[in-house]
């Protein structure tokens, strides 16, 4: 996702767009400042923030709630986003399902639907997904709301700078450009059109939606049919990060194990030929169209069974420790649907990188690594706040 424009030295229009920009972000970031907070904090006059406020009120981009003492010691109302006007659409194209979401501009879900399918055509999937997303933008939660854009999670890696995705080696798609083949079924759908990969976009959102609190740095990391990670940094605008060719990230296309099996990709001894949903199938002989996580939660007893997970598990170790060393983030989030698996598969991971991580430097202190249990919409709901961001910061008159 890349957010850049012009504008002409002195443009009025822009110096208030880029003030509205700038309280919209101190608000969404920490919610209940004053107006007087934010022009302390922003360091605009209190006529500047006083019009930037009230214009961002008129178009329901903000609320008003309690009156509180703010830092410049006169009570004001403090100030949070509204989640009454607008609607963010994400949308995740998984290997064997769609996964879509309308947000508030919080990041609170509105509607949510996963629609399960077997892998089959960019432009198939493409037409598929537009149904999905008219059915949702029709829910009466949605439909009197004004749509900023739609945020699309892709499983692979996407062209720095262009809508892209170079490769999703698990549907055997290169070269896609697939918000093409999706806008001619969705014309009436305005605002900001952006793709990701699925780790970057999940990555963005669980640090973009994060108030209070905030890391310098979070790191997330996709466990599914596939592996793969995302990196952002900062709280402002977070910076992904990409590489060259957009293949930062690309954990699961390592190589853990020199000389070994074939991975889809076309090398050899890649780590998701060690802990991915792909070959925990591929050792167990659970068949392409069967739900891989429905399938083996009956059978976490069975003896094949736990010895698979607990390779796996060891093997998803070592790539959490990889991340620590290489990019060493203020926090990691792991995610994915293989978290579902519990225990048989977590367990080795996490015991190895506990009793590992601390070992070059010595110290105590322990980088927090959090899992999450149910990451169905996590993808989707980090496109959703690509959106917002994209809205915010880029060249979009609607603030």
């Amino acid at each position: 996702m890349t957010t850049s424009y012009q504008h002409k030295a002195g443009d009025l229009h822009f110096l208030k767009r880029l003030n509205r920009s700038a309280i919209l972000e101190l608000v969404r970031r920490t919610p209940g400042l004053t107006r007087a907070d934010i022009a302390t904090h922003a360091q605009l006059t209190k006529a500047t923030v006083g019009a930037g406020v009230q214009s961002l009120l008129h178009q329901g981009w903000l609320r008003e709630g309690e009156l509180q003492k703010s830092s410049g010691g006169r009570p004001g109302r403090a100030l949070h986003l509204s989640d009454d006007n607008h609607v963010l659409l994400g949308a995740e194209v998984g290997v064997h399902g769609l996964r879509l979401v309308a947000c508030t501009l919080s990041g609170q879900l509105l509607e949510s639907h996963h629609e399960h399918l077997v892998p089959t055509t960019p432009e198939v999937t493409a037409e598929l997904l537009a149904q999905q997303l008219d059915e949702l933008l029709r829910t009466a939660s949605v439909k009197e709301r004004h749509c900023l854009g739609l945020g699309v999670a892709l499983p692979g890696p996407i062209a720095p700078g262009k809508s892209v995705l170079r490769l999703a080696p698990n549907l055997g798609w290169r070269d896609i450009r697939f918000l093409d083949l999706l806008r001619p079924h969705l014309p009436h759908l305005v605002g900001t059109w952006l793709m990701d990969n699925e780790a970057k976009s999940a990555a963005f959102g669980e640090l973009y939606f994060r108030t209070g609190n905030i890391p310098e740095s979070l790191m997330y990391v996709s466990a599914g049919t596939g592996i793969g990670s995302g990196m952002v940094e900062g709280s402002h605008l977070p910076l992904v990060a990409r590489g060259v060719q957009g293949l930062a990230g690309e954990i699961g296309h390592t190589v853990l194990q020199p000389g070994g099996l074939y991975c889809h990709c076309g090398n050899r001894g890649c780590a998701e030929t060690l802990v991915s949903g792909w070959s925990i199938r591929a050792a167990l002989g659970i068949a392409e169209e069967q739900d891989l996580i429905e399938t083996l939660l009956p059978r976490l007893n069975d003896p094949d069974v736990q010895v698979t997970l607990r390779r796996a598990g060891e093997a998803l170790g070592i790539l959490l420790l990889n991340l620590h060393h290489t990019h060493n983030p203020s926090e990691i989030v792991l995610g994915g649907s293989l978290t579902r698996l519990g225990e048989a598969l977590l367990s080795p991971a996490l015991d190895y990188f506990k009793a590992n991580q601390n070992r070059l430097l010595g110290t105590t202190q322990q980088v927090p690594l959090r899992v999450i249990d149910d990451s169905t919409f996590v993808a989707a709901r980090g496109a959703a706040a690509q959106v917002l961001a994209s809205t915010i910061h880029g060249p979009s008159d609607l603030i």
